[in-house]
């Protein structure tokens, strides 16, 4: 089964996080909320508390992530980007060539870690300054390599069928997207 750790900070952007946890348990996809506060709780930038799985300090590594998740939302995307466990767990993941993902402010984080160096990227409109090294698209979702970047909560969605399918496959996320009724958001 493909694992995904999914890092939560104080700040976090519920919708952000929360869809694609929803969208990716629903495919049958191993998702670990990752609290980088000290405490199982994590307050959201609209003051929704969440209870993660794990605190970031009780996990012996990361090593079996097949994608890890950042969401957006302030303060809680400059919280993971100060959080040297969450710097440290990104580069170890690039450097296995495994994906990341990260939407709305969260690219911030890849940009500072030069992560988006050479890649096209998207990001909440304002925040493409914090892109270093990426070309900005200001696309709704971005691919490339082993990046993923959402513009921001409209673009969720969208955002998390796509992981769906490189961890569950393109029927398994149509079959997910049918379930959802995304299809007649989408007009279809």
């Amino acid at each position: 089964m493909a694992k995904v750790y999914t890092f939560l900070a104080n700040g976090f952007e519920e919708i952000e996080a929360m869809a694609p946890i929803d969208i990716l348990r629903r495919g049958g996809v191993e998702v670990k909320t990752v609290s980088i506060t000290g405490s199982e709780y994590v307050e959201s930038a609209h003051g929704v508390t969440v209870k993660a799985d794990l605190k970031f300090e009780d996990a012996a590594n990361f090593d079996d992530a097949d994608i890890m998740l950042l969401p957006g939302g302030m303060p809680g995307a400059s919280n993971l980007n100060n959080h040297e466990g969450v710097r440290q767990a990104l580069m170890a993941q690039h450097k296995r060539g495994k994906r990341i993902g990260a939407i709305c402010a969260g690219p911030m984080v890849l940009g500072s870690l030069g992560l988006l160096e050479g890649k096209q990227a998207t990001c909440y409109p304002g925040f493409e300054k914090h892109l270093t090294g990426a070309t900005y698209t200001a696309k709704l979702v971005q691919e490339d390599g082993n990046i993923i970047t959402g513009e921001g909560p409209a673009a969720v969605l969208p955002y998390a069928y796509r992981i769906l399918s490189y961890l569950a496959g393109e029927e398994k996320s149509a079959t997910i997207q049918a379930d959802m009724l995304y299809p007649q958001l989408m007009g279809k």
